[in-house]
């Protein structure tokens, strides 16, 4: 039977993930895996897990499997209130991170309408635009100046996205200078801002940078996420944004999902309060941060002549960018055949330009793995150039 006369026009529109294909076709125990932006598991706090669900079932009881209320439990909105400084009636609970990208999208974007993010961007939020048949528009930069887009374009833009904290894919941060910039063409051309923050607690190096929602709270949806700070079974998220739009997407969520998983949210409340998360923290930036100084100094050793890579003050990932003519789609059937996994980097570009380029992962393959794996991916990239 011929089902496509059935579908809305909007499935035509879906992108599917060259990350989660990867992830059908492979074990990724099995190869060496800098694909993926999974956390090292060693960062879930098993012990704390246990301790904290048995104490809210103690509390909470029954109560901790109901339904609940869509903006999230008070208890959870209160932490993150009183840990972000924000008024407890700014913050709404979302199931997972990505559902915050997306229903940001669903109660601002009409069919057509403009949507500026930098190349390269997420791959999931680009998903989610097209999703909703919106104008992707690629920003060079992050003032009018060097933004690379027209007045008119600008004009039209309903919203701009961006992770001004260790990017993924790029791994690059955002200055005090940009974040302001994008502030001042915003609030001159009328758009608001979604500022994506999922890496923001995993920093490494150098000082933090303030938010973009503490520099225009009237036009920003910032979005927080449990996954890599907690664990990302938890499906956890958050929105921090003026009341009028989270009124919006409370209304809209009650659609989706009517609530965010309850007894997680229990979970994630005490989590915070306990000071379990603080401790947490501070383990996994001591791993990752040996991870990442791992990984860059194993690029330095193996790879070729003319590939060069980002240096990330925090995050999950770095980006390498090959010589000009390089194809890494071409290039992944023989990594993969080899062993290694990688994601290519024109796969994040709006218009699926930088060919030669590819994002790699440092949080996920164990230390004693690391090496072997980049070897292998520094081979193949050297016979192919």
């Amino acid at each position: 039977m011929d089902y496509k006369n059935y579908f809305s026009e909007d499935v035509f529109s879906f992108m599917r993930s060259p990350v989660r294909e990867i992830f059908k076709k492979v074990d990724l125990n099995a190869i060496y895996s800098f694909a993926g932006g999974y956390p090292d598991a060693r960062t879930f706090p098993l012990e704390d897990i246990k301790a904290i669900s048995s104490l809210v079932i103690d509390k909470y009881g029954a109560k901790a499997f109901q339904y609940g209320a869509t903006q999230g439990v008070p208890e959870l909105r209160k932490a993150l209130s009183e840990r972000y400084g924000v008024p407890v009636d700014n913050i709404q609970i979302t199931t997972s991170s990505q559902q915050g990208i997306d229903v940001c999208t669903r109660i601002l974007i009409d069919p057509g309408d403009v949507i500026l993010t930098p190349n390269p961007s997420y791959l999931g939020a680009i998903q989610s635009f097209k999703s909703y048949r919106a104008d992707i528009v690629g920003l060079q930069g992050f003032d009018e100046e060097s933004a690379g887009v027209d007045p008119q374009t600008l004009a039209k833009a309903k919203f701009c996205y961006v992770i001004p904290d260790f990017q993924n894919p790029s791994g690059e941060t955002m200055t005090l200078e940009q974040r302001k910039n994008l502030c001042e063409m915003a609030r001159k051309y009328n758009f608001i801002i979604i500022e994506d923050s999922p890496y923001r607690e995993l920093r490494y190096s150098g000082e933090p940078v303030e938010t973009i929602y503490s520099i225009a709270p009237e036009r920003t949806l910032h979005l927080g996420s449990f996954s890599k700070i907690f664990a990302p079974g938890f499906r956890l998220g958050w929105i921090i944004g003026p009341e009028a739009l989270l009124e919006q997407i409370y209304i809209c969520k009650q659609s989706l999902d009517l609530c965010p998983p309850i007894m997680d949210q229990y979970m994630a409340a005490e989590f915070i309060s306990s000071g379990a998360l603080d401790r947490n923290l501070k383990e996994s930036i001591r791993l990752y941060r040996h991870k990442r100084d791992l990984m860059l100094s194993l690029l330095e050793k193996y790879m070729p002549e003319g590939v060069s890579w980002t240096y990330p003050e925090g995050g999950l990932f770095l980006f390498a960018t090959l010589p000009e003519g390089f194809d890494t789609i071409a290039l992944y059937d023989s990594a993969l055949d080899a062993g290694v996994a990688y994601v290519a980097g024109s796969f994040f570009y709006t218009d699926s330009s930088h060919r030669n380029t590819m994002r790699l992962n440092f949080s996920f393959v164990a230390e004693e793995r690391m090496e072997a794996g980049i070897k292998i991916l520094a081979d193949v990239i050297s016979k192919a150039l």
